[in-house]
């Protein structure tokens, strides 16, 4: 729990401009976990340098993105709980996002048919873009269950959550038996007071078979290096497209942080100072 008077937490790319660590050499390039910071002094611990295959054609806040932190959520996530196989099914909310973009993508690349939630009619355009088989905007269909059901109506093998809540609600049912959850988050829910009761979902993980798992990524932190060199692999294959919602400016990373959690941004969200 953060309280007045914190550094906010956040992870940057940073450029070294002063090191006494061979192992950190003047104008190389790391990941870190040092906050809402311009600059900062680092002794080396929890820092990583940007893998030496990094392209000069790609953007350095990739390894913030797509082949970074939320890029690892969506591989972990996605193949080591859901592990889908080709032809099956696959879910995903909050599917323009940051990490649920990236889910739907490497469900494609396994061969799989990808439905996804969104929530503006432009983020739907962006999804069908990066190819998502079908995908729709929550804020406006008549019903969940019948967008879902139209999107699929052979029913959902694996389903990545990021959203909780009535979303979820209205998508466990329409599992199919064996079908897997991966549980990445439950964003609807986060700024509420109290948590409001729904359909039990119990009776529908018994009856089908289901299974739900909850994650954090760092469970895989010694197996980040084989995830971002896969990634990469993908970006510079074309298989893996990415979006950055680009802010400018570090006195509009308020602004852009509240925005992301309003759902403004499409991808992922970077603050570039």
């Amino acid at each position: 729990m953060m309280k007045e008077g914190d550094v906010m937490i956040g992870t940057q790319v940073a450029r070294v401009i002063e090191s006494k660590n061979a192992a950190f050499p003047v104008g190389g390039y790391l990941v870190t976990n040092c906050g809402w910071k311009t600059h900062f002094i680092s002794d080396g611990q929890g820092a990583h340098l940007l893998p030496p295959i990094w392209p000069e054609s790609l953007p350095k806040s990739l390894a913030v993105g797509a082949v970074g932190m939320p890029g690892l959520t969506a591989y972990f996530g996605l193949l080591e709980i859901c592990n889908p196989k080709e032809g099956e099914v696959v879910l995903v909310n909050g599917a323009a996002g940051a990490v649920g973009s990236v889910v739907g993508q490497i469900a494609k690349i396994k061969g799989c048919k990808v439905v996804g939630s969104a929530g503006s009619d432009e983020k739907v355009t962006f999804l069908k873009e990066i190819g998502f088989d079908e995908a729709f905007n929550y804020k406006t269909v008549n019903s969940l269950e019948e967008a879902l059901k139209k999107a699929s109506p052979e029913g959902y093998d694996c389903y990545f959550e990021n959203v909780g809540g009535k979303f979820a609600d209205a998508a466990i049912p329409q599992m199919k038996n064996f079908g897997r959850i991966s549980a990445c988050g439950a964003i609807s829910l986060y700024n509420e007071a109290v948590i409001p009761s729904g359909p039990y979902i119990q009776p529908h993980i018994v009856s089908k078979q289901l299974r739900m798992e909850g994650f954090i990524v760092t469970r895989w932190l010694d197996r980040y290096p084989e995830g971002q060199k896969q990634l990469l692999q993908w970006v510079l294959e074309g298989k893996l497209k990415y979006h950055e919602h680009i802010t400018n400016g570090f006195e509009n990373m308020p602004a852009a942080f509240i925005g992301m959690l309003n759902g403004e941004n499409i991808g992922k969200a970077v603050i570039k100072v």
